[in-house]
């Protein structure tokens, strides 16, 4: 059986792919709960869930590998003051993604992704 081990790759040049997914992260991170097209929203909760990994030892090297992608400070200081604690106990499935109709201008399907 032939297995696609490729993501997703939104319309989007590997570069703006990554800069979109992390500033997708930042939004998700800082308001706990947005809306985006569906196939966005699983891409970020893959991206998410791993940041949130990586940031569980808090260590220095976690915060350097966190800090690689979100650039906002405010933002990573939530991370490890308040989502890393709230999360410590719990390996995966912190991240839910809800499926919330299609858009109404061009028919795309929507999501929304929150933090559990």
């Amino acid at each position: 059986m032939i297995k696609s081990l490729n993501r997703r790759k939104l319309s989007r040049a590997s570069s703006h792919r990554r800069a979109l997914l992390r500033n997708l992260a930042t939004s998700l991170f800082l308001h706990e709960k947005i809306t985006t097209t569906y196939p966005k929203a699983k891409e970020l909760s893959i991206f998410a869930e791993r940041l949130l990994t990586s940031a569980g030892p808090g260590d220095l090297n976690a915060r350097r590998r966190v800090f690689a992608d979100i650039k906002d400070v405010v933002v990573g200081k939530k991370i490890f003051d308040v989502l890393v604690p709230r999360y410590e106990k719990k390996l995966c499935g912190r991240i839910a993604v809800y499926k919330a109709g299609y858009r109404k201008s061009d028919n795309a399907a929507m999501a929304v992704i929150a933090l559990l």
